[in-house]
């Protein structure tokens, strides 16, 4: 059985984080858009558990706001240049400047707050 059988008429769409490295950044920043960049670690309890909450809000602002994430081991050079010293760590940015700052796990309306106070 195929999912549209189960729900048929529906436009099932699955947004999720753009993975952000050193080499891309500065193309993915390149936008009138707000920016939401989660700084993670696979080995961070944590950040799994706001990974998922990351992945819901790439779902709820597919077309508003561009949601992302930045793996600390393997983008050194990110994390220094802004200064993430913790992770979690959730910056937003706009017009390509950070705006605003979220160090620990927190909740998705925190996060949604954040995303709504850069448009």
């Amino acid at each position: 059985m195929y999912l549209s059988e189960l729900i048929p008429n529906k436009i099932i769409s699955m947004a999720k984080a753009i993975e952000i490295t050193d080499d891309n950044f500065e193309e993915i920043m390149a936008t009138d858009k707000p920016v939401l960049i989660d700084f993670w670690a696979e080995w961070c309890g944590p950040c799994k558990m706001v990974g998922p909450v990351v992945e819901q809000l790439a779902e709820d602002y597919q077309d508003r706001a561009i949601i992302a994430k930045v793996d600390v081991d393997s983008n050194p050079n990110l994390s220094v240049r802004f200064g993430v010293r913790s992770i979690p760590t959730l910056l937003v940015f706009k017009n390509g400047e950070p705006v605003q700052k979220q160090v620990g796990a927190t909740s998705k309306k925190v996060l949604a707050d954040m995303i709504e106070a850069s448009f």
